[in-house]
């Protein structure tokens, strides 16, 4: 995704508030939408990584 045009930078937003991420999760979420092919891709890259990181902490 590029993470410069307007309508993909609106729908990060909307994922921001909805989520309401902190800056950590914020930053991480530009870092994989830049790799990602969709919002769809995005999501799972997104999951997968909260669950990598769960799993460092147990």
């Amino acid at each position: 995704m590029n993470i410069n045009d307007k309508s993909v930078l609106e729908m990060l937003n909307k994922l921001i508030v909805i989520n309401r991420l902190n800056k950590t999760q914020i930053l991480q979420m530009v870092n994989l939408a830049a790799i990602s092919n969709d919002i769809n891709d995005l999501r799972c890259n997104l999951k997968w990584e909260c669950s990598k990181s769960s799993n460092k902490n147990t």
